[in-house]
This record gives C-alpha cells, structure tokens and sequence, in this order.
C-alpha cells in the first residue's frame, strides 16, 4: 500500500493534534484541507475539489465523509478505517450527511473546530456546513491546528524533502543543458519536469513557473510558450516533489549579450538570499529575516524593484499551490525552528528596464541555522 510513513508515525501525529484540540478545549475537527488528511491518515486524493471532510475527535475517533470514487482510494492510501460515502444527486447534502455522522459520535452541544481556510471547503459548501450544523453544536475557525503541527518536520518527512531537493537539482541540470539560442521553452520545461517524474518524483503542487523575454518578469505560470531569442533571459521557478514534499529553486538565466545592470542584479540577489538564510535561525522571527532581504536589496537601491515577501515554509502541500505557512513578510511574528523547511528567493524585476533576476533555494532549520538543500552554486550563470 502507498503509505509512505509508518503507523506509528501517524498515529503519533494524530495523538499530537489531539492534544492540541484539548488544549483549544475541542471536542473534534473537521477537517477540510487535503494536507491535513495526508499528513495524519497518508490519505492521498484530489478528491477534495468535491466536498469531503475528515472528523477526528478528541479522542483520536476518525471517520472520512466522501464521495464513492475515492471509497478505494482512501482504503489503498490511508489507515482510515470509516468511510462514508455521500451519494451524487440533484438534492444532494453532504453537509447533511456529515451532521448525521457528528450525532452517531455524540458531538451534539460539543466544540468543534473546522478548517474554514481550506482550498477544500468553497465559500458555498461553507455556508452549507455552517447552516447544517447551526443549533446543533459549536464551531470554531481552527484552521492553523494542523498547519502549526505541520510546520515542524519529522526525521522521515525530513527525509522526503531531502530526495525532492535532489530531484530539483536534476530538473535544474536539465534546464542548463538546454537553454541557449533558440531554445524551446516547451523542451525546457518538459525536461525539467520529466527528471522529476524519471527520479520516482510527483507533480507539484502548482505548475512550474518559466517565462522568456518580458514574460521573464512576471512569477506565476501562463500558457503560451516561446523560443530564446539571440539575446534573451528565462526565468524559472521549480520544485522537486517526492511523496507530496516540495523542495522549490528559482534561477533568471541571461542569453547572450548581458546588460551589466543585471550581473548588478545577481550580486544583489545572491547577497540578499546569503542574508537572509544567516537569519533563519531558531529562536529569531520569520520577520527578522525579511528584514535582512529588505536591508540588502534597499541599500542596493532595489527597493521599488523587490517583492514584499521573500519565502515561505515548505511542505506536503496539494494542489493549487505549493506555498505553505508561515511565510516572510514584514513583521511575522513566527518563531524559526530547528525543523522547518524554508524557500528563499529573491526576486528582482525592473519593469523600466525590462530585466529579471531571481535566485532562491530551500533550506532546512537545524539548531545552528539553515542548511541548503541543493548542490547548485549561487554563482552568476548565462547561456
């Protein structure tokens, strides 16, 4: 069976987000977002794009409400022994449903916490849960429960983010044997993501990001690819993913004929990024280290060129997208931990100009700070 974590582990997980709940006085969660339930279950699916919802009660009683195509899938993938089955139907109510299996578990008049901010639970289904369940018990917006568990890596999850990091270095090796003078972005971009899957990898959570030309400077993926030109520049961002655990890197590499503002770019971008993994350190904010980013990049005179956030947490994240908590912003409050996986990247568009330069890496917390993950240099690279 493709679980990928022992009993034991998950049960010690399940056994962690218990205490937690007590310690919120939580009788249950219902639990929405599809992290949650891999990483307490091994219960993998994107059936969470229809309404499913997994209660687990204080007392470690789960059970998993669903549709009939992932009846199998969570009996393949997940310790999850209950599973009930909503049925597809013009007047369907699975809300219903799930209030049916809330008074077979006696949470009548109980507390219960709900992951409200789950890509998993729309705005309707909300609604729905909120007025099936209105008179009959108490909710509470417990959606960091499980993130906050989550963001604290295990030596086996550990494990996974350090196979992922590997197969980002080799998607990367891929893009630097094939960029250059009439490159396909297509060929790039299928090279990178076939040495992820050819190194037993999976897809990420959203789609890798790549632009040439002025689409150098934007940093999400649109459709449309193109060829290098002569004298061009190609911005990527990645990740390697392995059992749902990403490890993403972000490189702008120049064709041809480079201006000297962006090799400036560079040195900004890599003295930024060096910056800031001195930073993560335990003990010190996630906000501390976006500090450094903002002072290296506004002393270069790079402030109206610079994101507002530079980094967040990795994980076991689904689609649609691969970002997970906490992130680096001004002023988070989050303590770095020995533990955490973090994605630093530095990303520098000068509109005016019409150039790009990007650098970022995941590293892992440990007790002395921030360990990089990838085996690539940070030196400055062009085709």
């Amino acid at each position: 069976m493709p679980i990928h974590f022992s009993e034991a582990e998950l049960a010690e997980r399940r056994a962690r987000c218990c205490e937690a709940m007590q310690r919120q006085g939580l009788n249950g969660l219902l639990i929405f977002r599809q992290e949650s339930m891999f990483y307490l279950t091994g219960y993998d699916t994107f059936g969470y794009v229809f309404f499913q919802s997994l209660y687990l009660g204080a007392d470690g009683t789960m059970t998993l409400l669903t549709r009939a195509p992932d009846l199998r899938q969570a009996r393949y993938t997940s310790v999850i022994d209950d599973i009930r089955i909503w049925m597809d139907a013009p007047d369907a109510e699975p809300a219903e449903d799930l209030r049916a299996i809330l008074e077979s578990h006696g949470c009548r008049n109980k507390r219960l916490g709900v992951e409200y901010e789950a890509y998993g639970l729309t705005a309707g289904n909300g609604k729905r849960l909120d007025a099936a369940l209105q008179g009959f018990c108490h909710l509470s917006d417990a959606s960091m429960l499980v993130s906050e568990l989550r963001v604290i890596k295990s030596p086996a999850e550990i494990a996974c983010v350090r196979r992922a990091a590997e197969l980002a270095d080799d998607a990367w090796d891929q893009a630097v044997a094939l960029t250059g003078p009439g490159a396909s972005e297509a060929d790039i971009l299928a090279a990178m993501q076939g040495a992820v899957f050819k190194g037993g990898g999976d897809y990420p959570g959203n789609e890798f990001i790549i632009g040439s030309g002025d689409g150098a400077l934007c940093c999400r993926y649109f459709s449309g690819r193109r060829a290098l030109d002569a004298n061009d520049q190609l911005t990527l961002e990645w990740a390697g993913v392995y059992r749902h655990y990403h490890a993403a890197m972000m490189r702008t590499i120049p064709v041809g004929k480079v201006p000297d503002r962006q090799i400036e770019m560079h040195d900004v971008a890599r003295d930024a990024l060096l910056a800031v993994e001195d930073a993560l350190r335990p003990g010190r904010t996630i906000g501390e280290a976006f500090d450094a980013h903002c002072r290296v990049m506004d002393t270069a005179g790079f402030q109206a060129h610079r994101m507002n956030a530079c980094g967040y947490s990795l994980g076991t994240t689904f689609s649609p997208n691969w970002m997970d908590w906490p992130m680096l912003y001004l002023g988070n409050p989050v303590e770095t931990a020995p533990g955490m996986v973090i994605f630093v990247h530095m990303i520098i568009f000068d509109s005016d100009k019409g150039l790009a330069m990007t650098l970022g890496r995941t590293s892992l917390v440990g007790a002395n700070g921030a360990e990089p993950l990838s085996r690539m240099p940070l030196d400055f690279m062009s085709a």
